[in-house]
This record gives C-alpha cells, sequence and structure tokens, in this order.
C-alpha cells in the first residue's frame, strides 16, 4: 500500500540544558490517535520534550517529524485578565470557526458565503457554544460564570479556562503538562474522563496514577536521557519495568561475575610472558564485554513525619456548629467528631465549603456558633500551595529551620531535613533555586515539625512525582496522628483514607459509599444527587436454598476465571520481561506479545467486575 498512517516520530533526538544532557540519540514512535502518558523522574526534561514537539526550542541532533498541517494544543499559561466572557474566550480557540464568523459577516460574493456557511456545517460551527459550555461546565463553571468575564476569576481559575479552550480547539495533538495540578478532585475526574474519549492523540505528562491507568492506553518512559514506549495502562507499565529491572538485576550480577574471572586471569598471567598472548585476548574480551549497569533502585524517597503523644478521644467535637466570613454563614448545622486516629477525605465541588472546614478545624476560622470542643493539648499542622509559595526564596532549607529550632544543633537539623528527602546538598540551596517538588518536601517537613495531633493537607501531591506520592502515602499510614486530607489524586485518597465527608449545601455529612461510587456520581451528576435515593425501596423478597446455591456456584466460578486470567498475564509478563524478545529482529514477534497481554488484562478486568457483581448478588441475596 505504501501510505502510512501520518504519525509523531522522535527520531535520535539530543538535547542539552547548561551543557546537562536531557536526551542522548532518544527516539520513540506514537501511533496517531493514541493516549500516552508521559512519565519519568523530576527534571528528566518531560516539560523540555513538549517544547521541542511544538518546535519552540531547536534540537542539536536528530528529528522529530510531524504529519504536514498537523495542529499541535497545549495549555501555555492563564488566560489573560480581561473583560471577554468565559464562553467567548473558549469559543475563540477554534481560530478557524471565529474567522469563518467574522468573514460571513462582511462577505458579498454569493460563491465565497456558500462556501463559508458549508465549511461552518462541516466543523460543526452551530452545535460549538454547547460544547463549550459543558467543557467548562466540566472543569467548575455554572453557566452563570460562564457569562461572567476572565478579570472575575483568579490565576488557578484562569488556568482553567486555558484548559477548556485548548480541549474545545481540539488539536490532532493535545500536549497537557500536569493539567490536574489546577484541578479538584471534580474537575480532575471529569478531565479523566474526556480525554478517554478525546478524539485525537494526547500525549499528558502526569504523576497522577489513577489518570495514568484510565486515560491513557501507553506510557512514554523518559528514564537515563532516553525514551521508551510501553503499551498498556501504568500499572502494566510498572510491572512490566519491575520484571525487566529483576531480569537486568540478575544479567549484570552475571556479567560481573564473568568480568571478574576474567580480570583475575589477566592479572595472574599479565606478567608471565607465555601466557602473554592468552591474556591480551582475555583483555580484548574484557574491553568488548559492554557492561550491564544494574539498575539502581532510585533512592527510596521518604517523608518521616515525628509522632504525637496520645491524646484522649474525642480531639474535636462540633455539635450544631456553624462558621463562615463577617456576617455571612458558609456552613452550619455541623455534628462532626474527629479522633487521632481518623483519616478523613473531605470530598465537594469547588466553592461548596473545603477550604472554610479545613480553616475551622485548624483554628484559623472562629465557629460562630454551636459547641466547638477541642483537647486542650491539641496540635495541628497544616500544608498548602499558599505556604509553599510563602518560603523565603533567598534562604536555604537549613536557615528555615534554624528559624523555628533556633537551640537545635546543626547536625539534627541536618537529620530532619534527610527525613523528608533532601539530602545535603538541598540543605544549603536557595528555596528560590530548588524544584517545586523539594519546595513541598521542605513545607511539609515545616507543617510537621511540632509532631501534630492532626495534619491537614490540602492538595500535598502537586509536583510531588509518582515515587514521591507512594512515599507519602506510606508515611502517612504509620502516622499517629489525625489526617484530613483534600486531594484530586484518587490514588493517594483511596490508599490513605478510611472515612469520607461530603461538604454540600452548606453543611458536612459523612459519605457512605467509597470512592468509585462517587466518581460515577459526580460523572452522571447532571440528574440531581439524592433524587434515586428518596424512592422508598421494595423489601427484597427473600432468596430460597436453590438460588443460593446457584449463586455461590456462580462466584466460584468467576473466582476460578479471575485465577486463570492472573496466571496467564503473569506468564505473559515474563515472556515480555526477556531483553532478547526486543532485538529489532523480534520487534513483530514483540508486539503480538503485547497485544495478547494487552487483550489479557482487558478480560482481567472484566472477570473481576463479574466476580464482584456475582458478590455482590450473592450477599443481597443474604447467602
Amino acid at each position: 500500500m505504501g501510505h502510512t498512517a501520518p504519525m509523531l516520530k522522535i527520531s535520535d533526538i539530543s538535547y542539552s540544558v547548561e551543557g546537562r544532557p536531557l536526551f542522548e540519540d532518544a527516539s520513540a514512535t506514537i501511533p496517531p490517535g493514541h493516549k500516552v502518558g508521559l512519565i519519568g523522574r523530576n527534571g528528566a526534561g518531560k516539560t523540555t520534550l513538549f517544547r521541542l514537539i511544538r518546535g519552540e526550542l531547536a534540537l542539536e541532533g536528530g528529528t522529530i517529524t510531524l504529519p504536514q498541517r498537523a495542529r499541535i494544543g497545549g495549555v501555555a499559561q492563564e488566560v489573560p485578565s480581561n473583560e471577554v466572557s468565559l464562553i467567548n474566550t473558549v469559543l475563540a480557540a477554534d481560530t478557524e470557526r471565529a474567522n469563518l464568523l467574522a468573514e460571513s459577516e462582511t462577505a458579498t460574493d454569493p460563491g465565497r458565503i456558500a462556501e463559508i456557511q458549508t465549511r461552518l456545517t462541516d466543523i460543526d460551527a452551530w452545535s460549538a457554544e454547547a460544547r463549550a459550555g459543558s467543557i467548562l461546565k466540566g472543569l467548575g463553571f455554572d453557566h452563570q460564570e460562564q457569562l461572567m468575564p476572565c478579570s472575575a476569576f483568579s490565576g488557578g481559575w484562569r488556568m482553567r479556562v486555558a484548559l477548556a479552550a485548548v480541549l474545545f480547539s481540539q488539536p490532532d495533538y493535545l500536549l497537557l503538562d500536569e493539567p490536574t495540578n489546577y484541578l479538584d478532585l471534580e474537575g480532575a475526574l471529569w478531565l479523566e474522563n474526556y480525554l478517554v474519549k478525546y478524539p485525537h492523540t494526547v500525549l499528558i505528562i502526569s504523576h497522577d496514577r489513577e489518570l495514568l491507568n484510565r486515560s491513557v492506553g501507553a506510557i512514554l518512559h523518559l528514564d537515563e536521557r532516553k525514551l521508551t514506549y510501553y503499551t498498556g495502562p501504568y500499572d502494566q507499565f510498572a510491572k512490566q519495568r519491575a520484571e525487566q529491572r529483576a531480569v537486568q538485576a540478575a544479567a549484570a550480577k552475571k556479567q560481573a561475575a564473568q568480568r571478574e574471572h576474567l580480570q583475575a586471569f589477566v592479572d595472574r598471567f599479565k606478567a608471565k610472558a607465555s601466557k602473554a598472548k592468552q591474556a591480551q585476548s582475555r583483555v580484548k574480551m574484557l574491553e568488548k564485554m559492554t557492561p550491564i549497569t544494574a539498575p539502581e533502585d532510585a533512592a527510596r524517597v521518604v517523608f518521616t513525619f515525628p509522632t504525637p503523644e496520645e491524646l484522649s478521644p474525642p480531639i474535636i467535637s462540633i455539635e450544631g456548629g456553624s462558621t463562615g466570613y463577617g456576617d455571612t454563614v458558609v456552613l452550619k448545622n455541623l455534628d462532626l467528631r474527629i479522633d487521632q486516629d481518623d483519616r478523613i477525605a473531605l470530598l465537594g465541588k469547588n466553592g461548596q465549603g473545603k477550604s472554610t472546614l479545613a480553616k475551622l478545624l485548624s483554628a484559623r476560622l472562629d465557629p460562630m456558633g454551636g459547641k466547638f470542643v477541642t483537647s486542650s493539648k491539641l496540635r495541628i499542622g497544616f500544608f498548602a500551595q499558599h505556604q509553599v509559595d510563602e518560603l523565603y526564596v533567598d534562604e536555604t532549607p537549613i536557615q528555615h529551620l534554624m528559624r523555628e529550632r533556633p537551640a537545635e544543633g546543626q547536625a539534627r537539623l541536618r537529620a530532619r531535613l534527610a527525613g523528608f528527602g533532601l539530602g545535603a546538598a538541598q540543605a544549603e540551596t536557595e528555596v528560590g533555586r530548588l524544584s517545586g517538588g523539594q519546595k513541598a518536601r521542605l513545607s511539609l517537613l515545616l507543617a510537621t515539625l511540632d509532631a501534630p495531633h492532626l495534619l491537614i493537607l490540602d492538595e500535598p501531591t502537586n509536583h510531588l512525582d509518582i515515587e514521591s506520592r507512594e512515599a507519602l502515602v506510606e508515611a502517612l499510614t504509620a502516622y499517629t496522628g489525625a489526617v484530613i486530607l483534600v486531594s484530586h489524586d484518587m490514588h493517594l485518597l483511596t490508599l490513605v483514607a478510611d472515612r469520607l465527608w461530603l461538604v454540600k449545601d452548606g453543611t458536612v455529612k459523612p459519605y457512605d459509599e467509597d470512592l468509585q461510587a462517587y466518581r460515577k456520581l459526580l460523572l452522571t451528576s447532571d440528574k440531581p444527587i439524592g433524587k434515586s435515593k428518596a424512592k422508598a425501596k421494595p423489601a427484597p423478597k427473600k432468596a430460597s436454598r436453590d438460588d443460593i446455591l446457584a449463586l455461590r456456584a456462580e462466584v466460584r466460578k468467576s473466582e476460578q476465571r479471575v485465577e486463570k486470567l492472573n496466571d496467564m498475564a503473569d506468564k505473559l509478563a515474563k515472556k515480555l520481561a526477556d531483553p532478547a524478545l526486543y532485538e529489532d529482529s523480534k520487534l513483530g514477534e514483540m508486539e503480538v506479545w503485547q497485544k495478547k497481554y494487552g487483550e489479557v488484562r482487558d478480560a482481567q478486568d472484566r472477570a473481576e467486575d463479574l466476580w464482584m457483581k456475582a458478590l455482590e448478588k450473592l450477599e443481597r441475596a443474604g447467602g
């Protein structure tokens, strides 16, 4: 056929920043229409790669080719604070539509008028307003707000408008750089869902595991200045990578032994003339052996929270409480209790009062009414992005700590920094020159310095890479104080929170369902929440013994199916971990195996789903 579908091809690219190479002969091919997560440690060069693809930076070597006339779009920066309404700002992003509409006002030639109208119909110009409105709504703007000017919103919200604009303009290549950093959980879940249905190619830099598992079908990994393309969502990548590393470590070990053996031979016989020739050939063999580097398990990133003493429960209790600003009540009828072992996630759309509640609980806002009792010794730690922004940029982390702990020795303060993953080099670096993740670590250290009994975290994972997020989960699990969490990171919420509070309609109530139910609720939330519950449920009919036996058999069968598929997936993953499979001659074979692996993973998801449903049915039947 000869004609291949146009795609994004990165061939042997090299690029350095201030003499530090970020890419060396890196290559990757992104098939058209694929959704790809770009991952790598902080500072590896992910954002730089986006700039290279856009042509904003010049390559030192290699090429990046894109289909001709492909439109590349990304969120450059927040939209300007001007008097244009949000909806019109978003509509203007489709420049072709905007230009045609403008021309249709002035065109006089009947042929041209007909052409304009045909093209406007082709690009669906008439439904554009509804589409722009639904994107803005998904990102948290109601109909009233969509008609307001951009100047009425703060920077973070204008970032959302910029995101809405690029989604609306539907570029052929959508490049998104950590978009969930300025979204809340509700916006992040909407985006996750939207990207799955996006009609063109998506490249997204993200450290959000749920998003990388739900919205993308491939992972592009930037590591050691090279790019590797893996098919499948993030968890599959992580597993494959772990298996490859195990194979690699074994090979490195075997090779080290071989080298040692050769080296011993060389050392023994180098002096002896009679064996010199043999020794020489061994020396040459040694030089030829390309060293396989054992995968260095990146120094474990850590957070070490200090341990507070135990207080008698509850540490906070509120009855009939209310709070707000000035004379305006924001939250009322609050009946809440917090114990020291609580892990609570706050859910609720923006503007419903999540941060008001956090301020009330952290004593930065006074109660207006009701009974509010806190333990007299209660220490509260608070972390939010604005505190990261308020660090002293021209001081070092060690100076920040000396201000808080003037009596403590340098060694102790350095140990504290190391406990939050800030090594000797960072201790002496001015904060202004630290990365976003390092600043966040310093802020978390300062927030927990006093070993608080209650730790309130507002979006703690922004700027933290995946390894740091996992370390944070471990630290919070081991922590003996209470945790209140506001986050858009489903993975973190699922692993840390064991209670959910929904902030809605001016009050806070425990939410009894789980996070998956909350996700479903949000994605179908055009229907009013809670209406469906109002109907009285008919009492369930008692299931007969035969029904229960049949349901039990169904559960058993489903469970066996899941086990069988898990076995198959493990075998395939082992196969895929074999480095020999990645030689050029075997690439066709590798693709077949990867495709099989993808199919088995899909089947696993379906089988697990059926198993869960069978268990639920059995439970409902009282078996």
